[in-house]
This record gives C-alpha cells, structure tokens and sequence, in this order.
C-alpha cells in the first residue's frame, strides 16, 4: 500500500465543501505542521504552511496551491420530509440518484444524518423529464425520518455532502468523492515530505485552498496576500476513460500533466519538463488553450503577474461520488514537484523570458 494512501483516504472521508472547508483543513493541518516551519489560515480559510529557504538576505517564494474544497449539495425546500437540492460547484445530476449523503442538519443542535438521493417515479415526472437523465430540481434527499422529526432537525441551507466510502482497486487505484482535489493535497504533501532535511533556497508556500469550486477565491487571496515570486497550481485533469478521446484525456498511471497554454509561463514549463525526463518520470503534456480552470488562472494575475506553471493528475469521473486516481500519479506528482524546488536557482526568475 503506498504510503500515502491512509492520509488520503482519511481526506476524502470528510465533507468540507465549497465555503465549508474546516473539517478538511483540520487533517491537512495536523498533516503539515510537523513538515513546515509555520502554519497559518488565511482570512478566507485558506491554510499556509511555509517551509524556510536558506538563501541569504530575502529569499525568493514560490507558492505551490492545491485546493481543498469539495462540491456538494444544499438544502433549499423542506417538503412533506423531503429535502430539495441546490449544487455547490459543478454537480453532475445525472449520477446523483442511488447516491449515498450526508445531511448536516443545523436544526435542534447539530447532526449529521445519512440519506439518499433518490428521484421519483417517471409516472411522477413531467413529460420533458421522463426519458433522460432527471434534472436535479426533481430529485430530493430521503432521510427516513417522519416530516415532523425532519422539520426539527434540518434547515433550508443545511450542507449534503456526499457519503461514498474510499475504495481501492486493482493496479494501485482508489475511488472516491472530493479526490477532486485532495488527491492534490496528497501531492503536495507528498512533495513536502521529499523535502525534509534537504536544502532549498527559496521559501516554499504550501497552501491548500478555499473556494476553487466556486470561483478560485482562495487562491487569489493567497497569492495577493503571499506575494510569491512563482506559482504552481496542482490539481486534476480528465483520465482516459470510456469514450473518451486521447487528445481530450490523459493516461491514468501515466505520471502528471503539464499544462501548456495562455495560463503558462514557458520557463516554467521547459523547466518541469527537462527535469521530468532527467528524473525519468512519465508525463504528458496537456494543451489549455485558455483558462486552465485550475487556481493557476487566480495566481497569474495577482498584483502585477505572477508566472504561473499548472500540474495535473489525471482523474476518472470528474465531479461524481466515485471519481478515481492512481496512487502512483500522486507520488510522481509530488517527487517532481520537490525536485524543482530543491532545483531552483535564487536568480531564476531574473533569468526566466516569456518567448523561451
């Protein structure tokens, strides 16, 4: 088992969504504080976790951000004991129904309350949605409670998270929910314990992001906050999977993913691309012809510009309460990401041109 596994999959057996990311921070955080110099929360919830260079004078920083957030699901309507949905983040209903959940009921104190989503009968349907997959505004959450127990528990605005347990399967791959993107997490942890005990020149920002889900906001308020002279945005990307085209995916198993596009810094990418192949580690390169949709797209355009470099691991079933990763993307991920900070000169950036 690698030795990743058992953090992860602690990782994605919490909630912690979108705007709600405390139950997560808090593992993250005993995770890294014995790997960091000094641990801090952002005003947005986001967590620093800063490694020292040894560089004389200022060092240089760089920031490397994983988001932590997860997409999920709220209560808008109560009726006769059932609990109405709104997404938070980008929900895929045509997978929710059969989907195990949890409630986090506000009312009467505080619980957490096992449910189903489930969708009624296609008698039940009107016509337009009787023949695909049902929209989410007629599936609902079953608590099995009576509606009288379900008035005082729940709360229009409760979370429902999704409850599916971490599973592993054959050639070192684990499903599960919110590995979008705390399999990213899991790098970059990954990355701070390659770093112990070795030299590094620039200091080292780890931060796990609030927010991505929604809008990125965590990562531009760390990055304004931080200041850094690089940035590394770690997250996912689409896995080869059924009917799916190989330029539309990536190689699950097959090492990361570099981004290359408007959202690069060409220096940043010939760099992890030239220590890749020197450290022989498997790679593709993934083609972002515009925003790469990742923290990267905050991180670049903070303050004056920040030269920004995306790395992804490739995932399977985006968005859904089964996703799936390969243990050994996450450990390339995270060995190459400490090569390049243990690599890095403390003139890079003076050195670096946008037409390398």
């Amino acid at each position: 088992m690698p030795s990743i596994s058992p953090f992860l999959k602690t990782l994605i057996s919490v909630s912690g969504l979108s705007a709600h990311e405390a139950p997560v921070r808090q593992i993250i955080e005993d995770k890294w504080r014995p790997l960091v110099d000094d641990l801090s929360v952002s005003r947005l919830g986001s967590l620093h976790g800063l490694k020292r260079g040894r560089a004389p004078a200022s060092p240089p920083a760089l920031v490397l951000l994983a988001h932590m957030d997860a997409i999920g699901l709220v209560v808008t309507q109560i009726v006769d004991g059932f609990l109405s949905l709104a997404p938070i983040g980008g929900v895929d209903a045509r997978i929710l129904p059969g989907t195990p959940v949890i409630v986090h009921a506000t009312g009467n104190g505080t619980h957490q309350l096992p449910g189903l989503v489930v969708q009624p009968a296609a008698s039940l349907l009107p016509p337009s949605a009787r023949n695909d997959a049902v929209p989410l505004q007629y599936l609902f959450v079953d608590i099995g409670l009576p509606p009288r127990r379900v008035a005082e528990l729940v709360q229009v605005g409760d979370l429902v998270a999704f409850a599916t347990e971490p599973v592993e399967l054959a050639a070192e791959t684990l499903s599960g929910h919110s590995l979008d993107n705390r399999a990213s997490v899991a790098a970059l942890t990954v990355c701070l314990e390659h770093l112990q005990g070795r030299a590094h020149a620039w200091d080292v920002w780890a931060v796990a992001t609030v927010r991505e889900e929604v809008g990125l906001h965590g990562a531009a308020t760390s990055t304004f906050q931080i200041q850094p002279d690089l940035a590394v945005a770690i997250d996912v990307t689409f896995g080869k999977g059924p009917g799916a085209s190989d330029w539309q995916t990536v190689t699950l198993n097959g090492g990361p993913a570099l981004g290359w596009g408007p959202n690069i810094h060409p220096a940043l990418h010939k760099r992890f691309k030239e220590l890749a192949e020197k450290l022989e580690i498997p790679f593709s390169v993934e083609i972002m012809p515009r925003g790469s949709g990742t923290d990267g797209m905050a991180a670049q355009i903070s303050r004056e510009g920040v030269p920004t470099m995306v790395i992804s691991i490739p995932l399977r079933y985006m968005h859904t309460p089964v996703e799936m990763i390969a243990y050994p993307d996450i450990e390339r991920t995270g060995r190459l990401l400490a090569e390049f900070v243990a690599s890095l000169e403390v003139d890079f950036t003076a050195r670096m041109a946008w037409d390398e």
